[in-house]
């Protein structure tokens, strides 16, 4: 008979109280914590008291401890559990926690070797240092310098070195001195488990500055969206009472530069019209004036006529024989008496 193994009662307590915090956290996230130092571990973990509990056991005890958990789903983390990593237990949501280690990193310089993890640019501009070997320094990187109130300045920004290559020994020293901290320490999150939705989340590392900006442009384009197929809501209201408002505008200029074209065709019509019949009217006034005094002399025979006696006529017809007589020229009177005689 083979005999078991001895498992003394600290790594029993260790799996117990693993296994407890198993069944009863929300989330179990895994960290790496490698190149950490010690003292970065400690101030990592006190910024994370209340909001999650951090533990670092050997890989056999928390393997131990899944498998005692009774949730199959759970046994697939054990796939994810590297050397260097760290166990995070906590009752907030896994990406919320992932942030929370993130925004805990802390800026630390390049050491020669260490590969760049992105492009590292030394900005134009002026520095505290002062004229001497430095010169011969950033020269060597390429960089070029110039004396401005007796201090260095970098005339032209430059990369000294390009992602993924390894830092040399004298970009290290330039950065050192230009105080320039190319990397980040703190706990890299790998994977997050909730417990409750039995879900395992991975790729989880976020970057907040590069996710809220992705944010901000999404929202813009949506809002954008939105108030083109005119979608009601608090966030585009405004913006749909403006668009009505242009919308009404360009329409009421529209049907007044119709209507003002209405009003000139309609005068040119009046005016087409008005001419013939003014000067008919005109002609009418004159034909009326002029057959007003015949008619009044007309009347005025009549009244005469039928007022006078039959004797008076008589009279009346030699006075107006007379009176046209009285028209003639003297030329024709003469020949008028020499007829009589």
């Amino acid at each position: 008979m083979t005999e078991k193994a001895h498992v003394s009662d600290e790594k029993k307590e260790i799996v117990s109280e693993l296994g407890k915090l198993i069944k009863g956290k929300k989330t179990i996230l895994i960290a790496s914590i490698k190149n950490i130092p010690a003292s970065q571990f400690q101030e990592i973990s006190k910024k994370l008291r209340g909001k999650a509990i951090v533990k670092v056991p050997k890989k056999n005890l928390i393997f131990r401890a899944i498998d005692g958990s009774g949730n199959e789903a759970v046994k697939e983390l054990k796939e994810k559990i590297k050397d260097s990593s760290a166990i995070l237990f906590s009752d907030i949501d896994g990406f919320e926690l992932a942030g929370e280690l993130v925004a805990n990193k802390s800026p630390v310089k390049a050491k020669p070797g260490q590969e760049a993890p992105e492009d590292i640019v030394i900005d134009a501009g002026p520095t505290e240092l002062l004229p001497g070997p430095a010169i011969s320094e950033l020269g060597a990187l390429g960089l070029q310098v110039q004396i401005e109130n007796g201090k260095i300045t970098i005339r032209e920004s430059k990369v000294i070195t390009k992602k993924g290559e390894k830092i040399s020994g004298g970009a290290a020293d330039v950065m050192n001195k230009l105080d320039i901290k190319p990397f980040s320490i703190g706990f890299t999150p790998l994977v997050a488990f909730d417990v409750q939705e039995n879900k395992l989340y991975t790729d989880i590392n976020i970057d907040t500055e590069k996710t809220i900006e992705e944010l901000k442009i999404s929202f813009g384009k949506g809002l954008a969206f939105a108030v083109e197929i005119s979608y009601a809501s608090s966030d585009t209201i405004s913006f749909l009472i403006g668009k009505a408002g242009m919308h009404g505008k360009a329409l009421e200029k529209f049907t007044g530069e119709e209507k003002e074209e209405e009003k000139d065709s309609a005068g040119a019509d009046d005016g087409e019209v008005d001419n013939p019949d003014s000067q008919g009217d005109g002609e009418v006034k004159v034909e009326s004036e002029e057959a007003k005094p015949n008619a009044a002399d007309a009347d005025n025979k009549e009244i005469v006529n039928e007022e006078t006696p039959s004797g008076e006529s008589e009279n009346a017809d030699v006075k107006v024989e007379s009176n046209e007589q009285s028209n003639q020229t003297p030329e024709e009177n003469k020949s008028d008496g020499e007829e009589n005689k």
